[in-house]
């Protein structure tokens, strides 16, 4: 900052110098000026350029409903600019300066339409009552630049604004008094990019509820130490989400119904709790060097989850099956279906392990092939070493204890021989018995495993 203006002029001249009809179209500049007591706009019809420079304002500068072309307040010292439903021609450029606000925000830009862009690149904006920049339902022409050292003490507001050339945030720092709450509020906002990243530092929550954004939305090397949730977008819509954090975020991040295209992360940086309950996405960058360490590094991504829902799965697995690895689809889907057996009673639980060590929950059929060949190869042995009794002397085929195994274990159809033959011992008889109770058991949770893979897969 210069030093302090040897010139000063009240606020009043200024307006009328400012709107002097008979200036005609000739720009209005000040520099190193104080300017004494508020510069109030409000309503003016302001036809030519403006720029103060390196100015120092004792009061705040107000243009609300004001109509005016490009304005520039640069490298200036003021206690507030306030110009809401303004209509301003072309860029508004707060580049450099030092502006301090109350209840209706340091810099107050709500319904505000911008032909050109808002720059705020190095201005330092300091709430006195919590919003440092509201802006919500902003309506731009170009787009919000707020870079190379912008300093926000207080809530950067953005609910519902339309940023059509984007929201350039590299290297902001926006601090809150607590960090629970709202540091940054994207509600509903719809843009081209938003780009909270390259050193972005929110001491304090950040919110993109519904945003819709058309290409990146990018945290890359950001850090965020709100508590609670860090990073709340839920159903938020947009082409690229790069979620590659400096660091862990201080609290969760949720992104329930959310909708990505492309989704870049560092498996480094996930922190419980993660909301992914509903979040869809078309490509997700491989978090490892193989498939199958990505594919386990995914699950851990899930697993961050508060509490259990099945679609992160079922998504993760389609996405899988997309790509033609169906192994790894058939993995995601075996340990959903764990998960979901640790929140069911218990006897739904051991229904589900029965499943799991039958079929592998239908996702691993060959395991029923293992316990056929085991049963058949233990029921062949026992029952060739001892000697059955016909039930009919003289008919019926000779004994051949693996046939006869098989007939045990297979419920359906028959080979004749478990009704040709019966035992005396009854210790032989009574394995004859469990054969049937597991060849029945053995059979249910194959269907059962098979309908549940196909009816949820």
């Amino acid at each position: 900052m210069s030093p302090a203006p040897e010139r000063s002029v009240d606020a009043d001249v200024v307006r009328r110098e400012l709107l002097d009809p008979d200036a005609g179209s000739d720009p209005y500049i000040l520099t190193g000026v104080h300017i004494r007591g508020a510069l109030a706009l409000d309503g003016a019809e302001i036809r030519r350029l403006v720029r103060f420079e390196e100015c120092r304002f004792d009061g705040p500068m107000t243009l609300e409903g004001a109509n005016t072309l490009a304005f520039s307040v640069t490298d200036c010292e003021l206690p507030g600019f306030v110009a809401p439903t303004a209509q301003i021609g072309g860029r508004l450029d707060l580049r450099g300066s030092t502006i301090t606000g109350g209840p209706r925000g340091a810099v107050n830009v709500t319904l505000t339409h911008i032909a050109g862009g808002l720059i705020l690149d190095r201005a330092r904006l300091v709430a006195t009552e919590g919003i440092a920049l509201h802006a919500g339902g902003l309506v731009m022409q170009g787009g919000v630049f707020c870079k190379n050292g912008f300093v926000a003490h207080g809530q950067v507001l953005f609910p519902g604004a339309e940023l059509p050339g984007g929201l350039w945030m590299d290297g902001a720092r926006i601090t809150v008094p607590d960090p629970a709450e709202i540091a940054f509020n994207g509600d509903a906002l719809r843009a081209s990019t938003v780009r909270l990243h390259q050193g972005f530092r929110a001491e304090g929550r950040v919110r993109l509820r519904g945003a819709r954004i058309d290409d990146l939305l990018s945290f890359h090397e950001a850090e965020l130490s709100g508590v609670g949730t860090s990073l709340m977008a839920v159903g938020a819509q947009v082409e690229a989400l790069d979620l590659r954090f400096a660091r862990q975020p201080a609290g969760g991040v949720n992104l329930s119904n959310a909708r990505a295209t492309r989704i870049q992360d560092r498996s480094a940086t996930w922190r419980a709790p993660l909301g992914l309950d509903g979040l869809l996405y078309d490509w997700m960058e491989m978090s490892a060097a193989t498939q199958r360490e990505d594919t386990a590094n995914r699950l851990a991504w899930l697993r961050l989850q508060s509490a259990f829902t099945p679609q992160p799965y079922e998504q993760l697995a389609a996405y899988y099956r997309r790509l033609g690895h169906e192994d790894e689809a058939r993995r995601v889907l075996l340990v959903r279906e764990r998960r979901r057996r640790n929140t069911q009673r218990p006897l739904g639980r051991v229904w589900g392990w029965l499943l799991e060590a039958t079929v592998g929950y239908g996702y691993r059929p060959w395991i029923a092939g293992v316990w056929l060949v085991v049963l058949t190869l233990l029921g062949s042995v026992v029952f060739h070493t001892h000697t059955p009794l016909p039930n009919k002397p003289g008919e019926g085929a000779p004994f051949n204890p693996v046939a006869y195994t098989l007939d045990l274990l297979i419920p359906v159809g028959g080979l004749g021989q478990r009704e040709g033959w019966h035992w005396a011992e009854a210790g032989v008889q009574g394995l004859a018995y469990v054969m049937i109770a597991l060849g029945w058991v053995l059979t249910t949770t194959v269907l059962a495993g098979v309908t549940r893979a196909l009816s949820r897969a």
